[in-house]
């Protein structure tokens, strides 16, 4: 009977769809994450969180029983999965799985202070925590699963694009040092403090707090602007290729044209 109902667990919570059940539990998860990052966003007004108290702890005492229901049934179930079959190591196993780490994260900022005593600062770090609960919607949206496997899968060519950019970083940022200590001292007083002018001028973000004011540090900032918007533009290009071919993938397999939508007969 036990064995039973572990079966059924295992099918309504890990199994894609999950029939009625499944998907009935899964939309009451996907709106709790969703409220409780409105909750912790409205929180830190304080007007609201005083007016509110009561209200915002209760509704966080709710999401952290709920949480920690579902933490403990994945981990009761998960030897159902031929991944983690032993009764011991397997659950060991699945505890330091990516996914069980963020269930274990959605529940941790309200459980640490009861158990260890800290301060105030670690406090509000904590609940700031709270925020990760987001993460969760990994386990409920396919659109969100596919995305991690695609950049799982480019992460050699995202790795390359990166690194490149952050080498262009150290090279225009000790240039502009050399071009632009001797003319503004304190805004390029080192090289760290260059890389803040780097990374704002690749990004086009561009503050305007730190600029340079001599026609050579005019120029390289102006190449190093063009070739910043190539690197950083490289990394979303790749992802953006590799959906659309994922994409397409799984409508050809669901027996759908990629081009005109229509089923393929």
């Amino acid at each position: 009977m036990i064995s039973k109902w572990k079966t059924r667990l295992y099918d309504i919570l890990e199994t894609p769809g999950g029939g009625p059940a499944g998907r009935i539990i899964d939309t009451f998860l996907v709106a709790l994450i969703v409220s409780n990052v409105v909750m912790v966003t409205l929180h830190t007004v304080l007007a609201l969180a005083f007016r509110y108290a009561s209200f915002f702890w209760y509704f966080e005492l709710f999401s952290v029983i709920i949480f920690s229901l579902e933490y403990l049934l994945r981990i009761w179930i998960c030897t159902e999965n031929p991944s983690y079959r032993h009764p011991v190591f397997g659950r060991i196993k699945y505890f330091f799985s990516p996914l069980a780490i963020i269930d274990l994260i959605a529940i941790a900022p309200f459980i640490l202070p009861m158990l260890i005593p800290v301060d105030l600062i670690f406090m509000r770090m904590l609940r700031l925590l709270r925020l990760l609960r987001l993460l969760k919607l990994g386990r409920y949206s396919e659109s969100i699963k596919t995305m991690a496997a695609l950049l799982k899968s480019k992460k050699e060519e995202i790795a390359v694009s990166l690194t490149m950019s952050v080498i262009l970083l150290l090279i225009a940022s000790s240039l502009m040092y050399f071009i632009e200590n001797a003319a503004q001292p304190d805004a390029f007083s080192s090289i760290p403090a260059a890389m803040w002018w780097g990374a704002m001028t690749m990004t086009t973000v561009g503050y305007g707090d730190i600029y340079p004011v001599t026609p050579a540090g005019k120029v390289l900032a102006g190449v190093i602007a063009l070739l910043g918007i190539s690197l950083f533009i490289l990394p979303a290009s790749i992802i953006a290729a590799a959906y659309a071919a994922e994409i397409q993938r799984k409508k050809t397999e669901q027996g759908i044209c990629p081009k005109c939508g229509n089923r393929i007969s």
